[in-house]
C-alpha cells in the first residue's frame, strides 16, 4: 500500500518537474520522437532561443563577482530522500522541500529543492551528460530541480509563469576515479535500482539511507557556471537558471568500471516507458545553440591579481604626480 502511494505521488510530482506536463509524446530512444525532434512536436518551447543544455566554452566565459558561496539547508538530512521512481525517461529522487532549500550563489531569493534525476549514456566509457565543457562529454549528469519560494511549491504555477528565474537546476558531472571509499551512497542508491526496473514503479525504502551531501561528497561547491535557460525536456520551458558546477563528482573504479559501475547500473537495470520495454540508455538531450547567451563564473584569480596590480599602478602614479605639485 505504501509502495503504491509513493508511486501515484512520484507519478504526479515527476512530470510536473521534469517536464510541464504536457500531452505532447516524446522520447530519447525512437527517431519519431528523440530530442531531434522535440522542436517540431513540442514547438511551445522547444525551438526557443535560450535552451539546455549548451557546450560551456570555457575561454568564451565572463567572471561574475555576484556568483558566491551557495547556502545548502537540509542536505545533510537522512529524512530528505523521500522515494525513489521510475519515471519512464530517468530515475527521480523526490526530495522534502519543507527541509532542503537553496539560497546564495547570486540566486534571486530563496528555492525550494523538489527532487533529482539523472542522464546517462550507454555504459560507463560512453558518453551521458547533458552539459558538455569545451566538447567534452562526462558519462553521467545529476540535476538537482528547486522552485522559487514565491512559487510556495508549486511547479505547474513555476513553469507556466513563464518567469526566466522560477527555477534553479543545478548540474552534477559525474565520472571515474582510482580513489577508493568515495561511493558508499551511491551504492547504496542504485542498490534500489533493482526494484523500480519499470516505468512507474517507486519505493519509499531509501528514507533515512543517504543525505545529498554524502552523495555528492569531495566536490567543491563553490566553483560554477551561470547562464540562463530551460528544461532539458519537453516543454523545454525557459524558466530555468543553471548552475554547472566545474569540480565533476569522482566515482571509485570500483563502481564506475565496466559491469558493476553506477552507470551501468542505471542501463542495464532501468526500463523506458515503451512497448515492447526497452533498456533506459542515451537519455540525454543533445547542446542546443547559444544563441548571444553569456555564461559567467567566479572572477579567477589572474584577473583578480590582474586588477590589484593595475589598481597598485594607478596608485603609485598618482602619488608621483602629487610629488610635483
Amino acid at each position: 500500500m505504501i509502495v503504491l502511494l509513493v508511486s501515484c505521488l512520484a507519478a504526479l510530482l515527476c512530470p510536473s518537474v521534469h517536464s510541464d506536463g504536457s500531452s505532447v509524446e516524446w522520447c530519447y530512444h525512437k527517431p519519431t520522437c528523440n530530442f531531434t525532434t522535440w522542436s517540431q512536436i513540442a514547438p511551445q518551447s522547444c525551438n526557443g532561443s535560450s535552451q539546455s543544455p549548451i557546450n560551456i566554452v570555457t575561454a568564451s566565459v565572463q567572471g561574475n563577482p555576484n556568483l558566491t558561496s551557495f547556502n545548502f539547508a537540509g542536505f545533510d538530512d537522512k529524512t530528505s530522500l523521500m522515494s525513489i521512481v521510475n519515471s519512464g525517461d530517468s530515475v527521480v529522487v523526490s526530495l522534502d522541500d519543507g527541509k532542503m532549500t537553496v539560497q546564495g550563489g547570486g540566486l534571486p531569493g530563496v528555492y525550494n529543492t523538489k527532487q533529482f534525476h539523472l542522464h546517462w549514456g550507454n555504459g560507463s566509457l560512453s558518453p551521458g551528460s547533458e552539459h558538455t565543457v569545451d566538447g567534452k562529454q562526462y558519462p553521467m549528469e545529476l540535476h538537482i530541480v528547486n522552485v522559487h519560494s514565491k512559487y510556495n511549491g508549486d511547479v505547474a504555477a513555476a513553469l507556466a509563469s513563464k518567469d526566466s528565474t522560477a527555477l534553479a537546476a543545478l548540474g552534477f558531472f559525474i565520472e571515474g576515479t582510482n580513489e577508493q571509499n568515495k561511493t558508499k551512497s551511491w551504492d547504496i542508491l542504485t542498490s534500489f535500482l533493482s526494484r523500480i526496473p519499470s516505468s512507474g514503479n517507486a519505493t519509499s525504502d531509501i528514507m533515512n539511507q543517504i543525505t545529498m551531501d554524502s552523495l555528492l561528497e569531495g566536490v567543491n561547491r563553490t566553483k560554477y557556471y551561470r547562464y540562463q535557460g530551460s528544461l532539458t525536456t519537453p516543454n523545454c520551458n525557459e524558466v530555468v537558471i543553471w548552475t554547472v558546477f566545474k569540480d565533476p563528482f569522482k566515482a571509485s573504479q570500483d563502481l564506475i568500471s565496466e559491469g558493476n559501475s553506477v552507470i551501468n547500473r542505471f542501463s542495464t537495470t532501468t526500463f523506458f516507458k515503451s512497448s515492447p520495454l526497452v533498456l533506459m540508455t542515451n537519455n540525454f538531450r543533445g547542446v542546443q545553440p547559444l544563441n548571444g547567451r553569456v555564461v559567467t563564473s567566479q572572477p579567477s584569480s589572474a584577473s583578480s591579481s590582474a586588477a590589484t596590480s593595475t589598481i597598485s599602478i594607478i596608485t603609485v602614479l598618482l602619488l608621483s604626480s602629487l610629488c610635483w605639485l
